[in-house]
């Protein structure tokens, strides 16, 4: 059943509209919620959510509870291909949990945390911006670990990063929910503006898996179960970022154990054919953020290990 969480008028005749489909099976009173788009330059959720919404949708005698599908927070966004939210210059992930009284987009992001008030779990799915591309993993509040990380291991990601509580935005969805007491996982993968086909179905087959284990879900499932993942806190990741202005080059992906002092790639300058600087893995760890836009700058950050 699709349903309106939102909508407001807008110029020329336009409407702002964010909708769900709602869908339920068997007697079971689970409520699971599966939400993307907040970022409309982020684009692996979409497949996740047709590839969920069309499987219950032909299997919903194997569902019981309710899966609710929330494919593009930020429709708008995604429209124009924007980060943010167009003509507010808003990120919408800054801006939770709203205000029933403020701007449109206040308005809007109040509804829309009123609307998963509740949920049994809320499974919110990014992508990487243009400039990274990240291992799927889930990232957690470590205030939320003892509940969230069980959770996590099911979801077919290779990496769980505990985040320190000073270094997590409380103006995100997942923060106001959490907060709050609806429990809520946050998946990263892949990189902005495109989507990963491999990526998507892992996911999917890992909320299929978590559905399972929730006792929400008896159905097969076609995709395979990847190992426990690794677990990593804040403190123990290391950031390498760019020494000089230039053009990355690397034949690494992320998702891959480096050693210590082992090459990641190199900064070139081409017009004189020389190499200004090597980037290079300060230890060895499990890689899973490497940099995907060649163009680099002093500063600019270039890959993430997690410590082994």
């Amino acid at each position: 059943m699709i349903s309106t969480v939102y909508s407001t008028e807008l110029p020329i005749d336009e409407e702002l509209m964010i909708r769900k489909n709602v869908i339920k099976g068997g007697t079971g009173s689970l409520r699971l919620c599966i939400v993307t788009g907040t970022h409309g330059d982020e684009l692996e959720g979409q497949m996740v959510c047709y590839e969920m919404a069309r499987l219950l949708t032909e299997e919903t005698v194997h569902l019981d509870g309710t899966v609710e599908i929330y494919p593009a927070l930020n429709p708008l966004g995604i429209d124009t291909i924007q980060r943010g939210v167009p003509n507010f210059d808003l990120d919408m992930n800054r801006i939770f949990p709203g205000n029933p009284d403020g701007t449109m987009v206040e308005q809007a992001v109040h509804t829309i945390v009123e609307d998963l008030r509740g949920a049994d779990l809320v499974i919110d799915i990014h992508s990487s911006n243009l400039y990274l591309r990240e291992t799927p993993q889930v990232r957690i509040n470590v205030l939320d670990e003892e509940t969230l990380v069980p959770l996590a291991s099911y979801l077919n990601v290779d990496f769980v990063w505990i985040h320190d509580a000073a270094t997590v935005l409380e103006s995100t969805l997942a923060h106001s929910l959490n907060s709050t007491g609806t429990p809520c996982l946050v998946v990263e993968m892949g990189v902005g503006h495109r989507i990963n086909h491999k990526m998507c179905s892992r996911l999917v087959g890992g909320i299929l898996c978590l559905m399972r284990e929730m006792n929400m879900w008896q159905g097969i499932i076609n995709r395979p179960v990847m190992p426990e993942p690794l677990v990593c806190r804040g403190n123990n990741v290391a950031f390498l970022n760019a020494e000089a202005s230039g053009v990355f080059l690397t034949d690494l992906k992320c998702g891959t154990i480096v050693a210590e002092g082992e090459l990641i790639g190199e900064i070139v300058e081409p017009l004189t054919g020389s190499v200004l600087s090597r980037v290079v893995s300060p230890c060895k760890g499990f890689l899973f953020t490497i940099r995907a836009y060649p163009i680099v700058y002093e500063g600019s950050l270039m890959a993430r290990i997690c410590r082994m």
